[in-house]
């Protein structure tokens, strides 16, 4: 299957272009990156954002770094840490940032095919669980009209293109299984709302938004068959981080019977974080709670609590899919036991 599909992030005649997502859906525009300090903040301010996209946004960025500083060890180490610690909780960022700058030494051309090695692999990646994911929720539904929820936006604006856990719900449309997706808005940055609403009115695929709290109600209505999420990190153990929410979306699916399937590559499966308790967590600030598209909602002064991911527990997880295998957590299967699969295309 070819990756069809937007394309969020690419080198271009010697920059990174990328889609700023914070403009959509109503503007689609380009920035173009030509220095580490616009890719990291480009990465801070969530114009690219979603694991594996910023993993591969992270070794695009070590290669400019590698050309601006070249021989200059102190200022190509310092440029290479702030792009490891744009964002802490997504281990795709540090991870790929550290892998193309293992590459440095051999110079700029060696990082930059790296790097693209990088964006090709998460490329064959989002195709690979599309159909690994499509596969398992046609076992766990046998039904020819499914209704997937989903929350954040894990589709091509998340990868490269096609994406996780959307594009599981990608090839189940594809396949003219799936009834309608239900995204979740998002609160506070309304990624479901704005990019996961987006994409799938590019696919063509039925769709009705629905407000975060809604969604473990919805559930307990029997308004889904399946619930399908992203993962920003994967503990050995099976636990997992996603955006803010998914606990209490895998807490309704679990009341509700509904198969609860955390989709991501192996990219962001992170073995040396034993459990979901060792991942640190991003907290964003007061402001993107307090305000919305720059208008005030809260008394000035007002301070927030703002995580904007939590983790979920493996034991209220049915299955999480790869790129390169099913583990059915539900069946007493770890990320230990089951050996990596053929990558699917």
């Amino acid at each position: 299957m070819a990756t069809t599909g937007i394309r969020t992030l690419d080198w271009v005649d010697g920059a990174v272009e990328l889609i700023d997502q914070t403009q959509l859906p109503h503007r689609h525009e380009i920035l173009r990156i030509e220095t580490v300090p616009e890719m990291v903040d480009a990465i801070q301010r969530l114009a690219v954002r979603g694991a594996p996209a910023i993993g591969v946004a992270g070794a695009f960025g070590v290669a400019l770094a590698v050309r601006a500083y070249d021989t200059d060890g102190e200022r190509l180490d310092e440029a290479v840490a702030s792009l490891r610690a744009a964002r802490p909780t997504a281990v795709n960022l540090a991870r790929m940032v550290d892998r193309a700058a293992g590459v440095a030494g051999e110079g700029f051309a060696r990082v930059l095919a790296e790097a693209m090695a990088i964006r090709d692999e998460e490329l064959a990646a989002s195709v690979s669980m599309g159909l690994y994911g499509a596969d398992l929720v046609s076992e766990l539904v046998p039904d020819a009209a499914i209704r997937a929820m989903t929350i954040c936006n894990t589709g091509g604006l998340a990868a490269v293109e096609r994406g996780t856990a959307l594009a599981v719900v990608h090839t189940l449309h594809e396949r003219g299984v799936l009834r309608e997706a239900l995204p979740l808005e998002t609160r506070p940055l309304l990624q479901g709302a704005r990019l996961t609403t987006w994409e799938l009115d590019r696919m063509g695929a039925a769709h009705r938004l629905i407000v975060d709290s809604a969604g473990p109600f919805l559930l307990a209505r029997g308004a889904a068959d399946v619930v399908l999420t992203g993962a920003d990190r994967i503990a050995a153990n099976g636990d997992t981080a996603n955006k803010i929410g998914t606990f209490s979306l895998a807490l309704g699916a679990r009341h509700a019977g509904v198969p609860f399937i955390v989709v991501a590559p192996e990219s962001t499966v992170d073995s040396a974080t034993a459990s979901g308790d060792e991942i640190d967590i991003e907290d964003r600030g007061t402001a993107e709670v307090v305000s919305l598209a720059g208008a005030t909602t809260a008394p000035e002064g007002t301070e927030a609590l703002n995580p904007a991911f939590d983790v979920t527990p493996a034991d209220l997880i049915t299955a999480i899919v790869t790129d390169r295998r099913i583990i059915r957590l539900d069946r007493g299967q770890t990320l230990a036991s089951v050996p990596l699969g053929d990558l699917r295309c």
